[in-house]
């Protein structure tokens, strides 16, 4: 709630000339916290010949405080969004037919390569803590998080019962369609990460999520959302299938800009050098053509790994 303060300086006059000295700097200051529910009827100036203003007295000075308004409120509320990013043709798919038929099959394969795995796996090394209670969003068999790491709570959400039951670290999890059903049934401020792995091009109401993701989240927790140039092609919606990598990255950071409450997101990129694979991470290749592929390294052998994340309110400091 805002508050706007207007400073008056009322004089003390004699009682006998003003009774109340709120009431006139008001009606000095026409317009002054006027209530747009009621007509506002000043009453006259008192005539100036009836008093004579002690200006040897004491000043008092009065706050007169004037509420925004509730449209004023909302306006800045956290976790509301603030605009639409796609359009309703940006939101449509190739295979209309429900995602929960499409993953009715449980499929145990992993959708992206070793190099992307272990790149994810070390940023979540480095930005998630072991106290911390981990949302996995549109989960699968496996989250890719540490393994050496015991967090406090991991809850998984995905599709397919069967993948969720063989992922080791998950403590709980729910089946559930988001683009049917945008709400989680969660207390507000239930976890300290969400994550989302290779799944956030599947989203056909991703301002909603994106917003709940906010509410479940508590003040300074992180929201990490990693993709590759991999999908579903039927699956995938079409301002994502008809975009390039870069655009893709803009498109996830409009994501967390549409909801107000997050942090300015920050954006990881890494791809490995088309030489890489062959000389060894930290070697140096003896190829005449070595620095035309560092130059145009998105030529990678590797799948590219990107990474989208913001924290609600604050980004923390941890000693």
């Amino acid at each position: 709630m805002y508050f706007f303060f207007v400073w008056t300086v009322a004089f003390v006059f004699p009682s006998s000339s003003i009774s109340n000295p709120k009431s006139f700097a008001s009606s000095m200051i026409p317009g002054i916290c006027r209530n747009p529910a009621r007509s506002w009827n000043p009453s006259p100036l008192p005539n100036h010949a009836e008093f004579t203003p002690d200006w040897t007295a004491k000043t008092t000075i009065i706050p007169i405080c004037c509420h925004a308004s509730s449209n004023d409120q909302q306006s800045s509320s956290p976790g509301r969004i603030r605009r639409l990013v796609l359009t309703p043709e940006g939101r449509t798919k190739l295979n209309p037919k429900p995602d929960r038929d499409f993953y009715a099959y449980p499929r145990f394969v992993t959708h992206v390569d070793n190099y992307f795995i272990s790149t994810l796996t070390n940023l979540y090394r480095e930005k998630l803590r072991p106290e911390m209670e981990i949302l996995d969003l549109m989960s699968s068999w496996v989250s890719h998080l540490p393994p050496e790491v015991k967090y406090k709570k991991v809850v998984g959400h995905g599709l397919n019962a069967q993948e969720l039951a063989r992922n080791p670290k998950l403590d709980h999890f729910f089946v559930k369609d988001l683009n049917q059903d945008q709400e989680f049934q969660f207390e507000d401020c239930s976890f300290d990460a969400v994550i989302c792995t290779v799944s956030v091009q599947y989203l056909q109401q991703p301002e909603k999520i994106f917003a709940e993701v906010f509410r479940v989240l508590r003040p300074g927790g992180v929201f990490i959302v990693s993709f590759s140039n991999r999908l579903f092609y039927e699956k995938a919606i079409t301002a994502w299938r008809d975009g390039t990598d870069y655009s893709r990255v803009q498109l996830v950071k409009q994501y967390f800009q549409c909801v107000e409450g997050f942090t300015e997101p920050e954006v990881i990129r890494k791809l490995q050098a088309a030489d890489e694979t062959l000389t060894g991470k930290g070697k140096e290749s003896k190829s005449p053509f070595s620095w035309i592929l560092n130059l145009v390294g998105s030529f990678s052998p590797s799948d590219p790994f990107y990474a989208v994340l913001a924290y609600r309110n604050f980004k923390p400091v941890y000693e």
